[in-house]
């Protein structure tokens, strides 16, 4: 397929966080873009502002008359029912019809590509080499799954001749694409309702390694079972973070690399799993021959992406952050990193389970997660592509949590419940729509300080 025979794109769930950053690309490199969603959202109105047109209604009347099928190309997101009008409207045409992670591949097969892999710490670690790459000068765009701080954007830079792209193991998306330099963060057990067992995505990680046959090329942490250069925080590696010191809310750290050490790294974002990503992120950039001034300029000027580990409210007297974290793992993270910056401090959790198989599969786990916050307050789980289970609920996980300050609140509750509390710091955790739920949060808790 041959994007420059493409004049028009067209998204079947333009609004979420991976297909608006290819809709942004498209705009960029002068493709007419536009679309359908099911909901309005703030990403959507950012879109639109940037004058991409969408809808929100399952109508066919409501697709460009203008796009016809030898100039078309239609993205689609799996989360769409089959059933859907519009997408059948265009599979009986015989429209070309991609799935996102198709078209990535397409994109990342032309390009010089940077592929982060891992079950936790893609965004991140994407982010931050994006950044590194951006700000060194390098003609590349980086497709992010989040909201990247330093440019109010899931999309870094325009270029056309490198890519950074999150190698997604959902559906085994990251198959499709054409990796250059690929690194692998972590391969815990996620999306059980896709693969079936944790082999079977073991087995994924390792097929997807496969794509990139120089392993110089590959980087790794120490414990997976793949061929690679390894990376480390405080343990001997290829690369190695070592000398880590915390201050005022961030690190000041120094890296062994194969060639010579680094000193002083100035980086913000908090928690021992972010050291691990940002190493990740300045392997592959030195691998790529980025100075290492610029490497230490860019490390030092990251933001951070909004909903992982961002601060909403940051007092003496009160303090409240947002994540999207979503697996045991990821809220073990969340827990590590404000505990080593609120120590003896009372810490509020609120939580929205993501998926009833998800909640399901890791049951056990998040009880035990969850039930190392002082406090917990749990929404009902927010069921994204999936119906209803028998038995499975929030107020099910809650009966397996230790706490003994726990409690199962409806949405319009919330914020009376949040603000009942005498926590000093507060975090908001899950990847549903708990996330538009934090304007709201902030607004109400900055009226009480």
């Amino acid at each position: 397929m041959n994007l420059n025979q493409i004049h028009n794109v067209y998204f079947i769930g333009i609004g979420g966080i991976g297909m608006s950053a290819l809709a942004r690309y498209f705009k960029n490199i002068g493709k007419q873009v536009s679309g359908y969603d099911k909901t309005p959202t703030m990403l959507t109105d950012e879109l639109i502002e940037s004058g991409i047109s969408i809808h929100f209604e399952d109508n066919i009347d409501l697709i460009p008359k203008d796009y016809y099928i030898e100039n078309t190309l239609v993205i689609i997101t799996p989360a769409v029912p089959k059933n859907h009008s519009e997408w059948n409207f265009f599979l009986e045409r015989e429209y070309q019809v991609k799935k996102r992670a198709e078209v990535l591949g397409i994109i990342t097969k032309d390009t010089f590509c940077f592929a982060v892999a891992g079950t936790h710490g893609k965004t991140t670690t994407s982010s931050i080499l994006g950044h590194i790459l951006y700000e060194s000068g390098a003609d590349v765009t980086a497709f992010i799954g989040g909201i990247v701080e330093n440019y109010n954007s899931n999309l870094i830079g325009s270029g056309k001749t490198v890519t950074v792209v999150e190698a997604d193991e959902f559906d085994r998306s990251f198959l499709h694409l054409h990796p250059n330099i690929a690194c692998i963060t972590s391969m815990d057990a996620d999306h059980l309702d896709i693969y079936g067992t944790s082999q079977a995505i073991e087995e994924s990680f390792i097929e997807f390694a496969s794509k990139v046959e120089d392993k110089s090329n590959l980087f790794i942490t120490k414990e997976l079972p793949i061929e690679g250069v390894t990376c480390a925080v405080n343990e001997d590696a290829v690369f190695k973070a070592f000398n880590v010191r915390v201050g005022n809310g961030s690190y000041t750290f120094d890296v062994q690399t194969p060639t010579e050490i680094i000193e002083d790294l100035q980086f913000r974002l908090p928690g021992k799993h972010n050291l691990m990503n940002a190493l990740m992120a300045i392997a592959m950039a030195k691998l790529f021959g980025t100075p290492t001034d610029a490497i230490a300029k860019a490390i030092a000027s990251f933001k951070g992406i909004k909903r992982r580990f961002s601060y909403q409210i940051k007092t003496d007297r009160l303090v409240y952050i947002d994540d999207y974290a979503h697996h045991p793992t990821e809220i073990n993270a969340v827990h590590q990193a404000v505990r080593e910056l609120y120590p003896n401090q009372k810490v509020l959790a609120i939580f929205q389970p993501h998926l009833f198989s998800r909640t399901r599969d890791f049951a056990d786990d998040f009880a035990k997660s969850l039930s190392a916050f002082d406090e917990v307050v749990l929404l009902d789980i927010y069921p994204a592509r999936e119906l209803p289970m028998e038995g499975i609920s929030s107020k099910w996980l809650m009966d397996k949590m230790t706490n003994r300050d726990k409690k199962l609140v409806q949405k319009n509750d919330l914020i009376p419940t949040i603000l009942a509390s005498d926590a000093t710091v507060i975090v908001t955790i899950g990847a549903g729509d708990i996330g538009e739920l934090v304007p709201t949060i902030k607004k109400a808790i900055n009226e009480t300080l």
